[in-house]
């Protein structure tokens, strides 16, 4: 029985290990997009599915200049360029613009516009709770979604 306690600690050791590795990609990539310019990010997590984050660099006006995508199912996923969207308004995106992506890395895209957008309206824009944090919210019966709450 220690033995598959100890396979399921370095199981899950290995995981943090890797997230973390997949997280520093990302501030890697996000800190060399916002080094020149304002940077729109979107994203969607997948579950047992891919899940999408895209990162759009744009110009003073919400023109993208360029797009950049991470996705997959696994911590293994690497930031790979976004095409397409080359001087499109950032904020005007919509349903039409995605004719060929995955569900998430449409719905990635969208949140990057209304991000874009509640930004540009001076509103505070939440953070999504995760899966295991709106789990929590339920086991524990507090009833709301643990988000960011800045003023």
């Amino acid at each position: 029985m220690w033995k598959l306690g100890l396979l399921v600690a370095v199981m899950f050791l290995l995981q943090a290990i890797l997230s973390s590795a997949q997280i520093s990609h990302f501030n890697k990539e996000f800190i060399a997009l916002r080094r020149r310019g304002k940077v729109a990010c979107g994203r969607q997590s997948g579950g047992f599915h891919a899940g999408a984050i895209v990162m759009f660099l744009l110009d003073e006006n919400g023109i993208i200049r360029e797009g950049k995508m991470i996705m997959g199912v696994t911590v293994l996923a690497r930031a790979k360029p976004l095409s397409g969207f080359e001087g499109k308004f950032v904020g005007g995106l919509t349903e039409d613009d995605l004719p060929k992506y995955g569900k998430n890395l449409r719905k990635a895209i969208l949140d990057a516009r209304d991000t874009y957008n509640k930004v540009m309206n001076g509103e505070i824009v939440p953070d999504k709770p995760s899966p295991f944090q709106r789990a929590g919210s339920l086991l524990t019966g507090s009833g709301r979604s643990p988000g960011r709450t800045t003023a």
